[in-house]
């Protein structure tokens, strides 16, 4: 029998083996990675420096325990570079596979400034466990990081960086950190939480240029002016992986387009994690991915079963200023209202039949954070 074949060994592709081997203990099951299959916490990457984490120590297991384990065979540092669904084929470093269904769990891929300079691509991104490794190689020995972009991941490195000693500069164009995500009232809060910490923001400017200055770099901004960094950090986003799909034939938007069963265009081909958009949906965080891949674990062994996403609010990892945030859906018409204290800020956003459809907490308001999400409709029900 031709195996279930995965193509991915992030959070997505490995919870989803091991949620299908709860339901399936003997149908062959392949996983393929183009790194070396370590399993690992992505979301640890961006607040494992103060701690004094390693990338080895960060890694929980190896390729081969996690085979073991899932009683599966495992292709690490392998390249797929097409998929035929019509013969239900692979071609793997040239060698061509058949698979009996396909789940891609491809991930995504930060998104890259466009920089002028001789120094542009000496610009890290950290988006797994072996750019992580370089990152703290890199660091050993330096001062000074300049961050470019202020989103989840640009905010909880500025954290972790300047908490283990590091003086941090983040630049963005916007005016306030994780803009598009949080009301005005929490970034507010955000921002001078990371202040307190040391951070240096520069808000409506842009990185134009990196070049070469010394041991380090000199940041050509949008107004002219000029940072130097010993090290910078481009975390500006990422992009879901679609272009396997799309050479294929496979029906894209933001993403990979999958059904309510994590089904794409394609027969016997699935979708999930941060490469795929669900009933118009891309959520590259942790709980999707969990409820993604126990849905489709029934769906593969013939139980078809619709994915169900209820409120799902994302912790972002600040000390400096802890922040719960749960955002309202895009088509709902909502009004922010706003509740500061000393130690914390509330901000609930009503319908207009007053009922909550997100809310944004910040320090000791984030205690609330579960009777609200009680609260909250489903995202997909």
């Amino acid at each position: 029998m031709n195996p279930i074949t995965i193509i991915g060994s992030g959070l997505a592709g490995y919870t989803l083996a091991r949620e299908f081997r709860k339901v399936d203990k003997d149908t062959p099951l392949v996983i393929i990675t183009a790194d070396d299959g370590r399993f690992y916490s992505k979301p640890m990457l961006s607040n494992a420096f103060a701690s004094g984490k390693t990338a080895e120590q960060l890694a929980m297991n190896s390729a081969e325990q996690m085979g073991t384990q899932l009683n599966s065979t495992i292709f690490p540092n392998k390249h797929v570079s097409a998929i035929d669904t019509t013969q239900h084929t692979i071609v793997l470093d040239g060698e061509t596979l058949q698979y009996f269904k396909l789940v891609l769990a491809l991930g995504a891929d930060p998104i890259r400034a466009e920089l002028k300079g001789d120094a542009a691509e000496q610009v890290l991104s950290v988006n797994d466990l072996q750019d992580y490794a370089r990152f703290r190689r890199v660091l050993t020995g330096t001062k000074n990081v300049a961050i470019i972009g202020t989103g989840l991941i640009g905010c909880e490195f500025a954290n972790d960086l300047v908490t283990g000693g590091y003086h941090v500069e983040v630049i963005d164009p916007g005016t306030l950190p994780l803009r598009r995500l949080l009301p005005q009232a929490v970034s507010e809060a955000m921002r001078d939480g990371l202040s307190k910490m040391g951070v240096t923001w520069h808000f409506g400017k842009g990185a134009v240029a990196i070049n070469r200055a010394g041991q380090g770099y000199d940041i050509e901004l949008s107004d002219s002016s000029t940072l130097h960094a010993d090290v910078v950090l481009s975390a500006i986003g990422l992009r879901p992986r679609t272009s396997l799909a799309q050479a294929a034939g496979i029906k894209v938007n933001r993403g990979i387009v999958t059904d309510r069963m994590l089904k794409t265009s394609a027969e016997n081909v699935y979708a999930l994690g941060d490469c795929a958009e669900v009933e118009g949906l891309v959520l590259p965080f942790v709980m999707p991915i969990m409820h993604a891949a126990r849905a489709l674990a029934k769906t593969l062994i013939g139980q078809t079963t619709q994915v169900m996403y209820p409120a799902m609010p994302v912790v972002i990892k600040t000390p400096a200023c802890p922040v719960v945030v749960s955002p309202p859906p895009a088509n709902i018409p909502c009004e922010w209202q706003v509740t500061r204290t000393e130690e914390g800020v509330k901000a609930l956003c009503q319908d207009t039949a007053g009922k909550l459809a997100g809310f944004a907490l910040a320090g000791k308001a984030t205690a609330e954070k579960t009777a609200l999400t009680s609260q909250l409709p489903s995202l997909l029900a």
